[in-house]
Order: structure tokens, then sequence, then C-alpha cells
């Protein structure tokens, strides 16, 4: 989800690079419970871990690590599918309950049951008792507004969809591309079930007559097209309003040289979809011991507590702690939309088609 997370995988991107170098060409892996080999991990571009955590599971596994990083999570997935009958890894991350009916569909994932999956809190698994996805990751996707913006004009930011297609906040928006954008994908989902089927196009419609800017991505939106992120600041952008992450205005705060006491940005609650990411073994891994082994690393404690100040994501599994900063600046929605993932396979084609005609012809 990937993320917010973008702006943290900038900060630690050398080590990113220094992550994906590492292991030696070896492909195999021994199942005898002490592995050999290299373990390939496919991402999406908002792929970060700590070092230490990495150099854990090394040396708990006995498999060096191996990430490569392919795009905008819809790319990402659907780069996988192509490749699936000869696949770039043993194991892939990041795909999200928007996009797991397409992966499931395709055949990208074989069974698995990771060890300590059943410390997984109930809300977010998914696929019943076939196992081919273990939940990973959670975490809101939301409109964020820039503080400063919004005081300078004395105008109180929107809280609710409705808000946002009021006159006062006419011109103010970005949004990312629901065909291209994962974040844009969960923002027309959120509308699908805050106003259901027969009226998410109507209010499309309005969002549209209000101004609303569409682009390609979450990068290119919050960090070139929000007024509110570092980015957006130092390119002077004009939007004080982006479709983002609830987690987004921590990575403001953590990240900045000097480090406010405050966030510069703030989430307008009643705009949340709630989003989960999944990892997998992959369809033909040349090593899947080793990518059972990742799996199951990913799911415990050390991995899932890294997560947060990393991927600005929230951990899955019962137990896990947050750090304080990140609950501080980034806390979860109370009430987010969320939609059943059956009903999402369903309509999700038909809905980006019918959005795309809708809002950018």
């Amino acid at each position: 989800m990937g993320i917010t997370k973008k702006v943290t995988v900038l900060a630690v991107g050398l080590g990113l690079v220094t992550l994906s170098a590492c292991g030696s060409s070896d492909d195999g892996g021994s199942a005898d419970g002490g592995g050999s080999g290299t373990v390939t991990l496919v991402s999406h571009n908002s792929w970060a871990v700590s070092e230490d955590v990495v150099a854990a599971f090394e040396k708990e596994s006995g498999y060096k690590l191996r990430v490569l990083e392919d795009g905008d999570a819809g790319q990402a997935v659907n780069k996988a599918v192509l490749t699936k009958d000869n696949p770039q890894g043993d194991v892939f991350f990041g795909v999200d309950n928007t996009l797991l009916s397409r992966a499931l569909d395709n055949g990208l994932f074989q069974p698995y049951e990771a060890k300590g999956a059943d410390k997984v809190l109930p809300g977010y698994r998914a696929d019943g008792n076939k196992h081919r996805v273990t939940p990973v990751d959670t975490g809101d996707i939301c409109v964020n507004y820039d503080k400063a913006w919004f005081g300078e004009h004395d105008l109180t930011p929107p809280k609710t969809f409705d808000d946002l297609i009021k006159p006062a906040y006419k011109d103010l928006l970005v949004v990312e591309n629901a065909s291209t954008s994962s974040p844009g994908l969960g923002f027309l989902l959120g509308t699908a079930a805050k106003y259901g089927d027969e009226g998410w196009p109507e209010y499309w419609k309005k969002l549209k007559a209000n101004g609303v800017k569409v682009v390609d991505g979450w990068e290119q939106a919050y960090n070139e097209e929000f007024s509110g992120s570092a980015g957006g600041r130092k390119a002077k952008a004009d939007r004080p309003l982006v479709v983002s992450y609830a987690s987004s205005p921590p990575a403001e705060v953590i990240y900045a040289d000097p480090r406010p006491e405050t966030a510069p940005t703030g989430v307008a609650e009643g705009t949340c979809f709630r989003q989960v990411e999944y990892a997998g073994l992959l369809a033909n891994a040349k090593n899947p011991e080793g990518a059972k082994a990742l799996l199951d690393f990913m799911v415990g404690k050390r991995f899932q507590e890294d997560m947060p100040l990393n991927m600005f994501v929230y951990p899955v599994v019962e137990g896990a702690e947050v750090p304080e900063e990140f609950t501080e600046f980034g806390p979860q929605a109370k009430e987010p939309q969320t939609m059943d993932p059956a009903k999402i396979a369903e309509n999700r084609d038909q809905w980006v088609k019918s959005w795309t005609s809708l809002v950018l012809k």
C-alpha cells in the first residue's frame, strides 16, 4: 500500500539497492530446515524493510533474500500474471484486496499455509481455506489535506466524500487514475461502497464538475501535485487535497528535517477505504522451500513490527505493536469503507471501464 510508503522508500533507497544485490546466484534450496541459496521476492516499488530484519531472516532460514521491484502494485500484479509460467521469483508481495481476484483467477499462486498465519486477525483473512495468499499488512486509502493551506484560506478541511463535491472545494483535489493506480482504484471502490452500484457514477460526475484532477499514479499525485507534501511544497504545487493514505502524515513528520512537532497534513476520515496487502508462493517458483520460509517470516512478530516505520502500514497479526509516533500521527480510520473481495471481483473491471469513460473522456 505501496505510501506515504514511497516517501519511506526514497529515504531508504540505497539500502534497498544493497538488499536487492545480495545473495548468491544459486536459486535452489533444501527442505531439511536449513535452507541454502537465494529466495527471490517480487514486489511493487514500495517494499522497504530494515537491514537487521533481513539479516535475521537470512540467519534463521539460511537463505539469502533478493528483491525485485516491478513498479506500481497494478503493474507488478499484471507482470506477475503474464510471467506466471516462468516467474521472476518465488514469492510475490503487494497484491491487495482490490486486485486479489485478478491474481487468484489467473492461477498466480500455489497453496501454502504460513506458520503463524493463525495469528492473523480474522478480519484480514481471505481465500477461505485454500491458503493461496497470506495477509501481511493493512492501511487506509484516504484524502489527505494540507493544514497550512486551509489555515491560510480560512477554510475548514473536508471530512467526508460529500464534502468533496461542495463548491468550497472546487479545483482543490488531485486523485490517481483508477485503471493504473492502487490508491486510485481504492478510492473508486470507496465511493462505490459509500454510494452503491447506481450512485457512484453520479457522485463522480459531480466530482468532475467540481474540478478534480486525475494523474497516473501516487508518486506524481502526492509528491508533485499536492501542496502539503515535502515534494509538493518544493514544487509549489497548488492542490491542497490528494488521495493518499492515513499513514502519510506520520511519514511527513518522521522524515522531515527539522522534525515538526505536529504533522503538516491531516486525513479526511470520512473518505477512507480499508486496504489489505497479501503475499503468496508463486506457481512454478524455483525455490518453493525458500518461499515458504519467507512467508513464515513475514507473518512473524519481528517483520510485522518492522513494517510501520518502513512501509507505513499496520501489522495484521495479533499482538504486534505499533510505534507511538505512528499511532499519534497516523491512526487507522474508525469507520472505513470496506467491500467484500467477491464483489470487487465481480464489478471491478466494469467499474473501472465506466469510471474511465466518465471521468477521463
